[in-house]
Order: C-alpha cells, then structure tokens, then sequence
C-alpha cells in the first residue's frame, strides 16, 4: 500500500470516529410585541381590568358577617353568598363545569377564540406582565436594544426592577388565590407574623411560581405548545366560525410604496408589507400567510393595520374579523344545526342546574340499621329495631326539629323526638322503634323517617329505611 493510500485510509478513519452533536430542540426566537391602540385594543384592556378586578375584589367581600365566597376544605364548607355547598352537592359542581364546558363549545363554534384573546387568564395576566415590562424597559425597539447590550448599570437596573415587580404581583396573586380557600384577612395576618401553615405557604408559593413563570417568563410558549384548546378547537370551527383573516385578494402583491402614489400600476395591493401585524402578534405569527392554529384572536394585528390603512388613505378592513362563507362572497349563518345542538343543550343545563339549586334540599338525613342484630322481640310480642340517623343542617342558621315516623302502623319511638341542630353541624341520632307484629306486612317492610322544621313556615324531609320482622308463615 503506497503512503498516500494509506493516509487516505487513516483520515477517512478518523472521519468516521467522529461524533456529530445537534440539537434536538432549538429555542425560540424572543418575540417582542409592540404596544397597539384602537377599538380592540380598547376592549382588551376593558376585560383584563374587569377580570382581575373581580379576581382581585371578590375574596374581600363579606356577606353575613363572613367572606362571600369560602371554598373552605378543611371544614368542607363551599360558601358562596347566600349557599353553603356541602361534599354531598358535588353533582352541581360537576353540572356547573359540563355548563362550563358546553358553553365554550357553543361561544367557540360562533366567535372562534375569542376568549384566548380577551378572557384566557393567560391572556390576561400575560398582558399585565407586559405593561410592567414596557413601563420599565419602554417600547418595542428599546427592549429589543436592551437585550442585545452588554450587562452593564442600566440593563442591571432595569432587569432588576421588572422582575422585582414581576416577583410581587405574582405573590400577590398567589396570596389572593389562596384566599379563596382560607379567609383572605386572617391569611394576611399570618403572613405578617410568619404564622401560616406548611400548605398555605405551599400553594402561595406554588400559584406565585406558576403565575411568574406562566405570564412572565413562558407568554406565548404556554399557548402554542402546553394549552390543549389550540389543538382540539378545529373540531368546533365550521366555515360560518368568527376568524381573522387577510384579505389576500385586495392585499397582494405586497410592497413598499410612497402615501398618494399610484401603486396600482405597479402592480401592487394594499399591504405595503410594513411587517406592523407581525410586531404586534403576541404569539409572533403572520397573519397574512393564512389561519394558523397558533393566532388567538386577539385583533392587534386588526387595530394595527387599520391605523396603517388610514395613514395610507386606504379603506380599512385588509386584516379583519370575518368567515371562511363571507370571504366567498356567501351569507353566513348564525344558527345551524352544530350551533342550535350547543344552544339548546346549554340553556337545557342552566334549567336543570337552576331548578336543582331552587329545590335543593338543606338537610342531609342517613339512616343507618343496627347490622349486629336484625330485628328483636319484645315481651309483649312487639317487634323492635334499633336506628341511627346522621341528620346534617346544611342551611345557613340552626334550627329546631321534630321526628315522626310512618309506613307502619302503631309504632313507637324510644328516643328524642325533638332536637337543635346548629348550622353546619351534625346530630347522631340513636332511636329504638317498636311495632306489633300485626302491623307488619312482609319481612322486610318500608319504613319512613319524616323531620320536620320548627317555626312558621315548616319543612318536612323524608328518609326511607327498612325495618326487619319475623317471616310470616
């Protein structure tokens, strides 16, 4: 083999040793969104004022002398206003979130996403992370010119100074969180004097992070790559749902051009591809290459247009809300059958969850039989059988009950009769009860235990149980 065969052979060898390194996830490029005014924008900023004011407001509310709304776990008290809610009212819970549920589909299948843009809390607490972040570091530009500067004084400061306010309004709405489920004033004091429990600071701790790092830190990586509804909502979107679009036939070509020039002749459209829709887009894309998945309908790239058309002296409207049936030239439809099943079934819910919660019944009664003895008989032949009632005052003050039986003829009642049962509190009721043996029909017989309020307008609620005898012959 000559030297040069051979050091072909060697290099080729060595070639081969090599390792090659790529990355397998390349990091997003930072977008930085400008600032936009107009019509949308206006009620962009109307909802987040308006949500986290009731977010914010609503623990501090009192009602009866107590907090209006308590989700209280470790009494298993859910206080809202007027009701208290009880382990036992989970199915108006879960009807409540089906509610929920179909609404979405409903207001999704007609306005599109619409509540990403305006009403998602990621949406809202992301907007307001922003605003700190453009009243401390300034606008687009200036952020952009931070970024790239070197660490020095004023990129310290600055940084500094915007996750610092980042840092409290996350522990402010981490402590707030955790108000909803412990009282909000006395979670302020054991705060001030580091007297809190280990889950209270927990899940103040736990909310803060998530907040920080959802609104501050992710924006819209939250969006495209972790929130399941940009996924699923294609099979909700007909050709009649609300989108934005871009009006490609009056847009294209695209190209720069002087104000009061005949752009025409040159073959142009209105987009005078100034990339403003793009700077704007709080999830970085480009409206005018189609709907994508990843725009959440939030009408910056609408307001912002606009302003460039009437700059321009052109008609508005290049970039706007409309559907897939107008952008034909055809009539869109409001109702049809995808949005009257959604309709119907979800004013259909609010009826039975509103009858539910009209009728509901404010006291909880278990009947619970004696299992070590089934039945016993008395000397005078009579045939007893021993209870125990767990009566719970689900109602919002105490009352006073009287107990009566029926089902059986002639039967007494060896116990108390009449009782207290404070708010929220829960009465053990043993109770002996005997009936001639004559009385009873079958074995197994019906027997129904009837409580009844005390006061002027009374109340009877009903228990069934089953009272044991002897076989008949």
């Amino acid at each position: 083999m000559s030297k040069k065969q051979h050091d072909t052979k060697q290099v080729k060898s060595q070639q081969a040793d090599k390792i090659v390194i790529r990355d397998l996830y390349a990091k997003p490029d930072k977008i930085y969104p400008r600032q936009v005014h107009g019509i949308f924008a206006k009620l962009r900023i109307l909802s987040v004022f308006a949500l986290l004011g009731i977010y914010y407001v609503t623990p501090w509310i009192t009602w009866d002398s107590r907090q209006a709304i308590l989700l209280d776990l470790p009494a298993r008290k859910f206080h809202l206003f007027s009701i208290t809610f009880w382990p036992q009212d989970f199915v108006y819970l879960t009807l409540l979130l089906v509610i929920c549920a179909v609404g979405l589909f409903l207001f999704t299948a007609i306005a599109g996403r619409l509540w990403c843009g305006y009403a998602c809390p990621q949406t809202v607490w992301t907007e307001t992370f922003m605003w700190i972040e453009e009243f401390i570091e300034g606008n687009r530009n200036k952020r952009m010119k931070l970024d790239k500067k070197t660490w020095g004084p004023e990129k310290i400061t600055k940084k500094f100074l915007k996750h610092s306010f980042w840092i409290i309004f996350a522990l402010f709405t981490g402590y707030t969180f955790v108000g909803y489920f412990s009282p909000i004033r006395e979670l302020g004091g054991g705060i001030l004097t580091l007297s809190l429990g280990p889950w209270e600071w927990f899940w103040i701790g736990l909310y803060s992070l998530a907040t920080y790092g959802n609104a501050g830190r992710l924006r819209e990586q939250v969006c495209l790559h972790m929130c399941p509804y940009a996924r699923f909502q294609s099979a909700m979107f007909d050709k009649d749902t609300l989108i934005i679009s871009y009006d490609d036939q009056r847009g294209e070509s695209r190209g720069k051009r002087k104000k009061n020039s005949d752009y025409k002749i040159k073959g142009l459209g209105d987009c005078i591809d100034c990339n403003q829709c793009v700077h704007v887009c709080p999830t970085g894309i480009d409206i005018r290459n189609g709907l994508q998945y990843e725009c959440i309908a939030c009408a910056a790239c609408i307001d912002v247009c606009d302003n460039v058309m009437d700059q321009m002296g052109y008609e508005k409207g290049l970039i706007k809300y409309t559907t897939e049936h107008e952008e034909k030239g055809q009539t869109t439809k409001l109702f049809r059958p995808r949005t009257f099943l959604y309709t119907s079934l979800f004013f259909a819910l609010i009826a039975i969850f509103i009858y539910l919660i009209a009728t509901r019944v404010t006291l909880d009664v278990n009947v619970i039989r004696d299992r070590n003895n089934l039945y016993t008989e008395s000397f005078d032949g009579s045939i007893e059988n021993i209870f125990q009632l767990r009566i719970l005052n689900m109602s919002q003050e105490s009352n006073r009950y009287k107990l009566t039986v029926s089902g059986i003829e002639s039967t007494k009642i060896q116990g108390d009769t009449e009782f207290n049962i404070e708010a929220g509190d829960v009465l053990t009721l043993p109770l002996r009860i005997s009936s001639p043996q004559e009385s009873l029909k079958s074995r197994s017989n019906n027997i129904y235990f009837e409580i009844t309020t005390l006061g002027d307008n009374p109340t009877v609620y009903t228990a069934k149980g089953k009272f044991l005898g002897p076989k008949k012959r």
